[in-house]
């Protein structure tokens, strides 16, 4: 027996497993009398000028050995990959190169084939999509114009967050710190008309989660970011106009309390009172200011509170009592209506504004502290539980009571009207660069805004391009005559298409769908297909993902589903977030220098080695900081596996070895199930240890080799082959244990003196207390001290514990 070379064996075992299609998939169940399907999908890379790094090994090696593991449960396993090509780095790649993205996108996804392959999971090749490919792009666009006729899809002039690095706009998601995540630039608010889709609309379905094996974080971010509120609208007379004003809010309990109104600088009041502001000028200033800040610096805890007086009053018909109106950063205009009525005693952001600008704190709720004194303290602000004061009607009942009653008044009156709101924004989908999927619209002079008809899709990119940004806010595309001019798909007159191109986003929003009909060129997919093997049973990616992609994905697939393409409402069943590789503590990224390539382990270790160590580092949801310095202790192992394989069949404990076996087969499920794969690697490690000392049979072996399949593809194939077994190890099905073998018959158990563990024994699980305390007293150790003294008491716990009192 010679070492086991594992780069050779790595490269003999994936030309034979590509050249017997063991990884292909017949997706057609029905022909096949139905089965156990199971779709396992870790979330595709963007093809970068990194390649695959070893963050991206650490979420696709343990995803690979999720699916190998259902596989040889007997399912019938789809484990697709694909890129997610289109967006800013090739884009950006390209002005600073000359090489066109296609050309920079293409040779990363083929050298990204080429390390996916060397990692031996199982993947599908044939049913493999790239976003940036019009085969693909063509669907995406179908996407849209589906959304378009639900009436999901619109064009509006709206503020948006605008990137000068990157010279396009980004979702609210994107630049959550002021700060564009891709480029660090400092975030800026310009008027743009832009594409949205209304995922407004399915908010109620979106904070449904009840179908979803999801982690509880997830579904709360995701709830947090949709933001559901249920208040009133309350609508009070502006005076000396004719016009008036609505607020939102979820606490009218407190209106009695209410002593100013702040709107947004974009509200809709605003504009239309404009000219009637005491000192417009001012207010300009102010908002020109604000509007160079972000929703989120805008809204963030801590920040100085600062406004602009109107001049304009809003009458309170609770107290008659004069409002003076300001206009402030700190409201947002796509927050319930833009406007907030302020209640200083009761919402501490109120407070700092009403202490900035001199305005009065009237106390209404008192809390469990029973203080009534004035509210002068930011501590004394009652946010919460109490009872109200100072309120007429409402005295004596608690904040909730009140709540409905005046709710119950003011609707009555006719001047409140319940209702719900929500944080989330529409999806601004339109992307002022090139490296996109082209918005299939043309603007016509006779016929206006016309959709593409889908028979002539898809619009496709130029090739020919300026890349320069020319920092007037426009896309490459609109520089682009031979693209930009066109003729009405209506009219056949004179046209120009729509020059943005879409969020990339909406590319990843459903290529699930496209994975298992990726080579269909009349449709993006098969509806009995999708309903065959959707929603996805298993997917893994980054909890970063969780407002943006999952989010949308969410909202795609629910509108595609109420329009009858797909017969299931959510895309993905089960979801698990791996854990951050991180280098030095920070993040892998290219910008800070610290990305660490997988290949070179590879070429020294083999594939298997470095999957192992990485499931190796911790658990899979928790990631770690990379260093390579326990990699050949994984080797080791790797080594003497390949030997206890190799070695004579000589056993010197046979039910020791069988007793051993069972409880290996049973931890190494459970562990796998929970996706402790570094605990299933260590339960290996020990068996090894055991059976290098004990000796192993042929059927041990064989039952091993199963055990390590998914965790070590290339080195079970290869033993399973020396062990004379048929091709192929991966459908040999998994071992059950024996649970009679897994009991055991024994138990240690501490000895106690006076309180003191001084010893401990093995015994019988069912052994009696006489034999028990007789077993203890037989230790050399507890026998010397309990000739210390007199035994006045034994004790005896089964399977815990023997103790003697003596004195």
């Amino acid at each position: 027996m010679g070492n086991y070379q594992a780069r050779k064996i790595e490269q003999k075992w994936q030309k034979v497993w590509k050249a017997s299609n063991l990884y292909k998939v017949d997706l057609d169940m029905a022909e096949n009398g139905g089965g156990k399907k199971y779709y396992n999908l870790v979330m595709f890379p963007y093809p970068s000028g990194d390649k695959l790094h070893v963050g991206h090994w650490y979420n696709f090696g343990p995803a690979d050995s999720w699916g190998r593991y259902k596989r040889m449960q007997g399912y019938n396993v789809f484990e697709p990959m694909g890129f997610d090509s289109f967006g800013l780095p090739a884009e950006n790649y390209a002005i600073k190169s000359g090489v066109h993205p296609r050309e920079s996108t293409t040779k990363n996804v083929e050298y990204m084939v080429k390390q996916l392959s060397e990692m031996g999971a199982m993947y599908d090749w044939d049913k493999t999509v790239t976003t940036s490919e019009s085969s693909y792009y063509k669907w995406t666009q179908w996407v849209f114009l589906q959304l378009y006729k639900r009436g999901l899809a619109y064009k509006k002039k709206s503020p948006v967050n605008w990137c000068p690095g990157c010279q396009t706009v980004l979702a609210n998601e994107q630049a959550q710190d002021g700060t564009c995540e891709r480029c660090n630039s400092e975030v800026e608010h310009r008027d743009l008309t832009q594409w949205f889709f209304k995922i407004r609309d399915y908010a109620e379905d979106l904070l449904d989660h009840s179908e979803l094996d999801w982690p509880e974080k997830t579904k709360a971010m995701q709830k947090h970011w949709i933001g559901k509120s249920t208040g009133i609208d309350i609508t009070y007379k502006v005076e000396g106009t004719d016009d008036s004003i609505s607020v939102y809010t979820t606490r009218p309990d407190t209106n009695f309390g209410a002593t100013f109104v702040v709107v947004a600088p974009e509200s809709e009041f605003v504009e239309r009172n404009f000219d009637k502001f005491e000192d417009s000028a001012a207010v300009q200033v102010y908002i020109d200011k604000a509007r160079k800040k972000t929703d989120i610096e805008r809204i963030a805890e801590g920040r100085k509170k600062t406004g602009q007086f109107t001049g304009l009053y809003a009458i309170n018909q609770l107290t008659d009592k004069k409002m003076p109106i300001y206009v402030s950063d700190f409201v947002l205009a796509h927050v319930g209506t833009g406007c907030v009525v302020g209640v200083p005693g009761h919402d501490i952001r109120d407070f700092e504004f009403a202490i900035e600008k001199g305005l009065e704190v009237i106390r209404v709720v008192v809390g469990k502290d029973g203080d009534e004194t004035p509210i002068v303290r930011p501590e004394q602000v009652q946010e919460h539980e109490g009872t109200m004061i100072n309120s007429q009607f409402l005295d004596g009942m608690d904040i909730h009571e009140a709540t409905v009653k005046i709710m119950d008044y003011m609707e009555e009156k006719g001047y409140g009207k319940r209702v719900t709101n929500y944080k989330l924004r529409d999806w601004s989908i339109s992307r002022q660069r090139y490296w996109g999927a082209p918005i299939p619209i043309v603007y016509c002079e006779k016929c206006g805004e016309v959709p593409i008809p889908e028979d002539q899709l898809p619009v496709e990119l130029p090739m020919d391009i300026d890349f320069e940004l020319k920092g007037d806010g426009k896309s490459p595309l609109y520089h682009s005559e031979s693209f930009r001019k066109t003729k009405c798909p209506s009219c056949s007159g004179d046209a120009e298409r729509e020059v943005d191109t879409m969020d990339t986003f909406l590319c990843s929003s459903w290529y699930y769908l496209r994975y298992p009909c990726s080579k269909m060129t009349d449709k993006p997919f098969d509806k009995a297909v999708v309903d065959e093997w959707l929603p996805v049973d298993m997917y893994i990616g980054g909890p970063e993902h969780a407002c943006m992609h999952l989010l949308y994905a969410r909202f795609v697939n629910m509108a595609l589903h109420d329009m009858g393409h797909v017969g299931f409402k959510e895309p993905f069943k089960r979801l698990v977030h791996q854990g951050m590789v991180t280098k030095d503590g920070a993040k892998m990224s290219k910008s800070k220098g610290n990305v660490v390539s997988p290949d070179e382990f590879v070429e020294k270790y083999g594939s298997d080695v470095f999957r192992m160590y990485l499931m190796f580092m911790g658990p899979f949801v928790d990631g770690g900081d990379w260093n390579d310095k326990g990699i050949t202790g994984i080797a080791r192992f790797v080594d003497r596996f390949w030997t206890v394989v190799n070695s004579d069949e000589k056993v010197e404990d046979e039910a020791l070895l069988n007793k051993n076996l069972n409880k290996l087969i049973k931890k190494i499920s459970e562990d796998i199930e929970k996706m402790h794969f570094n605990v299933a690697v260590a339960a290996l490690m020990e068996f090894v240890n055991f059976v290098m000392k004990n000796g192993i049979d042929k059927e041990s072996k064989k039952i091993m080799v199963q055990l390590i399949s998914p965790i070590a593809p290339h080195l079970a194939e290869e033993c399973w082959e020396v062990l004379g077994k048929k091709f192929s190890v991966i459908d040999s099905g998994w071992p059950e244990y024996d649970k009679e073998a897994v009991i055991d018959s024994t138990v240690k158990i501490g000895i106690q003196i006076n309180g003191k563990v001084r010893g401990e024994i093995e015994i019988g699980k069912d052994a009696s207390q006489e034999d028990a305390i007789s077993a203890a007293k037989a230790l050399a150790n507890v026998a010397k001290y309990l000739k210390e003294g007199e035994v006045v008491k034994e004790i005896y716990v089964p399977g815990r514990i023997v103790g003697f009192v003596i004195k």
